[in-house]
């Protein structure tokens, strides 16, 4: 499966970035790729967990950074 890292930067400076193929893997940081890299911290532990529950096969994972 392919995941997307979606970013933008908040009204009040403060960068969010989201994973849509993940419903609420979203993360809060103080630059782009902090923010990128939370998620990305993120969407990897909601994958783990769906695999050790077995909510989820094993799939080749795929992770692309994108701009909003």
């Amino acid at each position: 499966m392919k995941y997307t890292i979606e970013h933008e930067r908040e009204d009040d400076g403060r960068w969010l970035a989201e994973v849509p193929e993940l419903p609420g893997a979203l993360a809060y940081g103080a630059t782009a790729n902090e923010a990128m890299a939370n998620a990305e911290i993120l969407a990897l532990r909601v994958i783990a967990e769906r695999l050790e529950h077995n909510e989820a096969g094993p799939q080749p994972i795929s992770i692309a950074i994108t701009a909003a």
